[in-house]
């Protein structure tokens, strides 16, 4: 199905050189086995054993990608669609030279710099000047380099006094940030961005934007893997949509897009063909099932205090879903691991009644080394259920997330979606009294999306409170009941989530008046490619 040239394709291959040139491309790996740490070894070596044992086949060679043929060209920014397990992070990681190919040729011309999901690298406990620096010099940059560039990093990122906390305090999103401004910033001659911008507020996603388009007109190209179909449109040159390890189409985006439209499954197409999120009917009840009293969490560096939370007080009674707003580092995830008692605040009451089951942006928790199956009986304990139920759960669990032939496969194999998807389906089936959900679904495809959407609704008849983080502001109105708006650790406001988003957003100036109008106009051609990330 692979598109033919357009103007625009011709264009490029004439005015730009080649900097990727994949030719037969293909990577393999044994089932429950692959190359790779002596961690790893072990725990492959013990599965296999065990399996040998119980009778079953032995490990099988797998293609997760294969007869890949595609070109890159300065100047470019090449999108790479397609849902989960399709083999974007894989391809991703043979061009940063991660993985090497097992057959074919691929020849990359320029030093690559590759941020896979958000943050990943970073050494939690240093602060995130720290990390820059250590990312920078593990890219090959020098550090006198680095510290020409280093405030323009804090400055875009705009962490402000975050940037020295050690980044066991951020949140996903704040690590999404530092992650691109290093990466950006340290001028790389081909930028690989994997995911790494599913998470983070509108407004750093309009910069990152233009950053991008700043970058090819001084780098030789950006490489951008996104699950949003209308910023892959919005932002890329071109775009290649991988199914199943294979290449399905590249060309112009538009075109790429109907095609790819094309095989979302009938049972998640609506008739406006679009992600369709019901408003919740809540059965709120009297009893209250958390409790916050003047609650305040600081943080001691350098002897100083940074107050993440002061001051904030709130009610959440049986029934409801209440979405958690505000911008990156305005305290949203310390608040869930008080909520989780992961944290204990060092100021004020917090009263829970009923245990809380966590979902801490995707795959938290998880052990990379494991296969997806361990890890379901894992979490299961962790979050004390008995094993037994977990047994009972387990088919539910794997037919939810869709990833049936991948849970013999080590997590640490999984996409960020796969894991997204592995961790929403875990939480959500094994019915929690209170169900925190942390930024966990910024990432996966629109049909995992409507799903989980339609879960939470059905959870409430179950779970006596569902507490959402969400960047989307469409989510946070049609599923949540209730809203709060966090700013700078305390709460600005509290109650109906269309007044806390219009509040959030603030005034609406003319401007933003036409880019709704333009915005109506573009739906009535593109319906289906609203995402939940935008």
């Amino acid at each position: 199905m692979t598109l033919s040239m357009t103007n625009q394709d011709k264009q490029i291959k004439e005015a730009n050189e080649v900097v990727i040139q994949a030719t037969n491309l293909g990577v393999s790996f044994h089932s429950g086995y692959r190359t790779d740490d002596y961690k790893s070894h072990i725990f492959n070596w013990f599965s296999r054993k065990s399996k040998t044992n119980e009778g079953q086949e032995e490990s099988k060679i797998v293609w997760p990608l294969r007869n890949l043929d595609f070109t890159g060209y300065k100047g470019e920014i090449l999108g790479i669609i397609g849902s989960n397990g399709a083999g974007k992070t894989t391809l991703c990681k043979m061009l940063s030279g991660i993985l090497k190919p097992d057959e074919g040729e691929l020849y990359v011309d320029g030093r690559v710099s590759a941020l896979f999901s958000l943050g990943m690298g970073f050494k939690k406990e240093l602060t995130g000047r720290e990390n820059a620096y250590l990312n920078g010099m593990m890219l090959g940059i020098e550090k006198d380099q680095i510290d020409q560039f280093i405030d323009e990093i804090h400055e875009f990122s705009g962490l402000g006094s975050f940037i020295d906390q050690p980044m066991k305090y951020y949140s996903s999103g704040m690590k999404a940030r530092l992650g691109f401004s290093v990466a950006a910033f340290l001028e790389p001659e081909i930028l690989i961005l994997d995911e790494a911008l599913n998470t983070g507020d509108a407004a750093f996603g309009k910069k990152a934007a233009a950053k991008m388009k700043e970058l090819v007109s001084k780098a030789k190209m950006v490489i951008l893997v996104t699950h949003s179909l209308r910023y892959a449109r919005k932002n890329c040159d071109r775009l290649l949509w991988l199914d199943r390890g294979e290449i399905r189409a590249i060309g112009e985006p538009a075109e790429v897009i109907e095609k790819y439209k094309e095989t979302i499954p009938v049972k998640v197409r609506r008739p406006r063909k679009r992600l369709e999120l019901k408003k919740t009917e809540a059965n709120v009840k009297e009893r209250t099932v958390v409790k916050a009293e003047n609650i305040g969490m600081s943080f001691n560096f350098k002897n100083e205090t940074f107050w993440a939370l002061k001051n904030v007080s709130f009610d959440i009674k049986e029934g409801e879903v209440v979405g958690i707003i505000g911008h990156n580092g305005a305290g949203k995830s310390t608040l869930c691991k008080l909520l989780t008692k992961i944290l204990t605040p060092d100021e004020g009451e917090l009263e829970l009644s009923g245990e809380t089951t966590s979902l801490l942006s995707y795959g938290t928790g998880f052990n990379a080394q494991l296969s997806g199956k361990d890890n379901v009986y894992l979490n299961g304990m962790l979050l004390g259920i008995p094993k037994e139920r977990v047994a009972q759960e387990y088919p539910n669990i794997v037919a939810f997330s869709e990833l049936e032939k991948h849970m013999d496969k080590p997590v640490k194999s999984y996409s960020s979606g796969m894991k997204s998807r592995l961790g929403f389906s875990i939480a959500a089936t094994l019915q929690p009294d209170i169900f925190i959900i942390d930024e966990a679904l910024s990432t996966g495809d629109v049909a995992f999306q409507q799903k989980a959407s339609e879960k939470i609704q059905e959870m409430m008849e179950r779970a006596k409170a569902v507490i959402i983080v969400s960047h989307s502001m469409k989510f946070v109105e049609s599923v949540c009941t209730r809203a709060i708006w966090l700013e700078k650790g305390q709460v600005r406001f509290d109650g109906d989530p269309e007044e806390a988003v219009k509040l959030y957003k603030g005034p609406e100036t003319e401007e933003k008046k036409k880019t709704k109008r333009r915005v109506v106009r573009t739906k009535k051609k593109a319906a289906t490619e609203d995402s939940i990330n935008d």
